[in-house]
């Protein structure tokens, strides 16, 4: 529960590395000082809007599910030249702003219910040889080299392959989608460049659904034309957003997931040697809290996307104003050791771990499912065919990508011994 009095303000001195040199390569010693000093902090974000910073477990997990503090920031946002540099770059000038990241109940409600009828457990469950498949194929582009970059090479096409089958978008446009979301991807600190590509998919996919509207498939994009309630359907212009805020939420999270998981595990030597010698004796149960403790000590998302004060309201003992932004810094929460015992140890064995990864509430991520299957099959593909992938001797520290919201490896050399090419046919 938030606390019902102000709390002191942080030290005069400021917060120490916070957006600053080396803060996005590991922010973690700057979460535990907020933690410490300043659970819920007011700060300035190198965009230039200024918002709350949520940092405790309990007061980031009350935040998430507190009715008060709205996705909407047409609606809510008390600066209305701020609520345009929220959100994903590009959505707003493309009509793609009713999806799920933007909207409250009874709007967000509807659209969950409808959307929920085309991505089902059971179609991600089904869903599951083909992520395999696909996998399979990409290692297979490697495998015989003794190198790789396990971004560009793996993480980054499989999680746009396997959403883009899911979608329903046909092979031969499939490059065009890898480049868009590459844009996507590459710029994430540049809004320009995000917004083209935006646009560039938003044109497409209402082509497609057009398409789609004439010859269903059995393809989500089909089901969400569809899918209905009581008579109501999505819109052409909430089919669109819905489209394309599952292609663009699915796979920068999982390109990250995938990237900061491998990146973790090859620093923790003990950690993986343990995960192996289960998947080498036909055993992967370890798989599932291994993707999970990744989830938690190294997530995808660092914030949770935007929200908004609809009223005045008291969290972790500071006041906030009506129509100020709030977000909730999940990397920070879920290493509070208030939450969780030795956050700052990785234990892929670790069974107490309701970490805030994929959020909590109402806006709980539709898509995480599909997200830990495609890490679960990653993780035991790459670590099966390739047993001895390292980190080089000479690599370079690596580079992350810090888009406010999203963090992850620009790039992940590793090397291994070359798989036989009998193994590979």
């Amino acid at each position: 529960m938030a606390e019902t009095v102000d709390g002191p303000p942080p030290p005069a001195a400021g917060v120490p590395g916070l957006f600053g040199p080396g803060f996005v390569a590991d922010p973690y010693p700057t979460y535990a000082w907020l933690r410490a000093h300043a659970p819920v902090h007011r700060a300035t974000l190198p965009s230039g809007v200024e918002a709350w910073l949520v940092t405790r477990y309990r007061d980031a997990r009350a935040a998430l599910a507190d009715p008060r503090l709205s996705k909407n920031p047409s609606r809510h946002s008390a600066d209305r030249h701020a609520s345009g540099r929220v959100g994903i770059p590009g959505e707003r000038g493309a009509g793609l702003m009713t999806h799920l990241l933007n909207i409250d109940p009874p709007d967000h409600t509807r659209l969950r219910r409808l959307v929920s009828q085309a991505f089902t457990p059971r179609r991600v469950a089904a869903f599951e040889p083909r992520v395999r498949e696909l996998t399979e194929r990409l290692v297979d582009g490697f495998a015989g080299r003794g190198s790789a970059d396990l971004i560009d090479e793996f993480a980054f096409p499989l999680p746009i392959y396997a959403i883009c089958d899911l979608l329903g978008v046909p092979a031969e446009d499939q490059e065009d989608f890898r480049s868009w979301a590459g844009m996507m991807l590459h710029t994430s600190g540049k809004r320009g460049g995000v917004g083209r590509a935006v646009k560039r998919m938003r044109a497409y996919l209402a082509e497609l659904i057009h398409r789609k509207r004439l010859e269903p498939g059995d393809d989500l994009i089909s089901g969400l034309i569809r899918a209905s309630d009581h008579g109501e359907q999505l819109t052409e212009d909430e089919a669109a957003a819905m489209a394309f805020i599952l292609l663009f939420a699915g796979f920068e999270t999982t390109v990250n997931l995938i990237g900061n998981g491998v990146h973790t595990l090859l620093g923790h030597p003990a950690q993986l040697a343990l995960l192996q010698e289960g998947l080498a004796a036909g055993d992967d149960r370890l798989l599932a809290t291994a993707v999970e403790e990744l989830l938690r000590y190294d997530g995808p998302v660092e914030l949770a996307t935007w929200r908004f004060a609809t009223e005045p309201l008291t969290l972790g003992g500071r006041s906030v104003g009506a129509g100020e932004p709030v977000l909730v810094v999940l990397a920070a929460a879920d290493r509070d050791p208030e939450r969780f015992d030795g956050p700052d140890t990785l234990d892929l064995t670790r069974s107490d771990n309701p970490h805030l990864g994929y959020g909590h509430g109402i806006h709980y991520c539709l898509g995480a499912p599909l997200a830990r299957s495609e890490a679960r099959t990653a993780l035991a593909v790459l670590l099966r065919r390739l047993p001895d992938l390292r980190r080089p001797g000479d690599a370079p520290e690596p580079r992350w990508r810090g888009g406010l919201i999203m963090r992850g490896l620009r790039s992940l050399p590793v090397e291994f011994t070359p798989e036989p090419v009998t193994e590979r046919q």
